[in-house]
């Protein structure tokens, strides 16, 4: 299985099948190619529910940047976030003397239920994800790295299998983009900002989890929250988020390919 960036390189004349084809099987002959490992139905299934679960995220989200929208056109601003308008929304239908209208009244409490059966939604398919870790040996050993809780440990399992598929922990960096991007020419190395090629989500989620990863390393002693500390002064807060996901994933890729747990030291 080939990926289809690499495949588009081969195709001659316009898009149809039998180009399509002709491309693949160039493609494929090709000593250095770079192969998709074909992902089971169980990996399939896990990131259904991340798709399913991240998408009803960003609809909740939606709505409530609409909410704060519609309510600042009347001179009332709400903070962001969910916290906020899950909380505020209530107050203002039940406050007569805020100058709402009723028709408007009534529109927010429908937005309200809206949003109630959205974090009922996620409630759902977080519940299930976290099942989904219990059960699996593969990604409870990934919940011993930092970082890795259920939600993020079922993601990044789905996504790497077994590690068989790279070579090394830098080659799955480098698929999430966690690597820097190169701009080099005549023998000079210029090395840029991080790639962010691959899985969107997944990176994502590394990031989050190593930020309150690198937020708790100040008050640690450990090699790895020494690192951390090193790198913020160094570097960054920001920076250092960055580089430690590109450090758990390593760490994670190899707790898969080697069937081990992590160590803290």
């Amino acid at each position: 299985m080939i990926a289809p960036q690499y495949v588009k390189a081969y195709v001659r004349g316009n898009k149809n099948d039998y180009n399509d084809a002709r491309a693949i099987g160039e493609a494929a002959r090709v000593a250095d190619m770079r192969f998709v490992e074909v992902k089971s139905v169980e990996q399939q299934d896990v990131q259904a529910m991340h798709r399913l679960r991240e998408a009803r995220v960003g609809e909740r989200t939606g709505l409530c940047n609409q909410l704060r929208g519609v309510l600042a056109e009347y001179g009332i601003v709400l903070a962001q976030g969910v916290g906020t308008v899950r909380k505020r929304v209530p107050e203002l239908l039940e406050d007569a003397e805020n100058g709402l209208s009723d028709f408007l009244r009534s529109l927010l409490a429908d937005a309200y239920r809206q949003l109630g059966e959205l974090d009922g939604h996620i409630a759902f398919y977080t519940d299930a994800l976290k099942a989904h870790a219990r059960e699996n040996e593969a990604v409870e050993r990934l919940q011993t790295v930092p970082g890795f809780g259920p939600i993020v440990a079922s993601a990044f399992h789905a996504f790497v299998g077994n590690g068989h598929a790279f070579g090394k922990g830098r080659d799955l960096s480098a698929a999430l983009g966690l690597v820097p991007r190169q701009h080099s020419s005549g023998g000079k190395t210029v090395l840029l900002g991080i790639s962010k090629r691959g899985d969107r989500y997944l990176r994502s989620l590394l990031i989050h989890g190593a930020r309150s990863v690198v937020i708790q390393a100040k008050t640690k002693d450990d090699r790895l929250s020494r690192w951390i500390n090193r790198v913020v002064s160094a570097r960054g807060f920001n920076k250092a988020v960055v580089a430690l996901a590109n450090k758990i994933a390593r760490i994670g890729w190899v707790i898969l390919a080697k069937k081990t747990t992590y160590q803290a030291i």
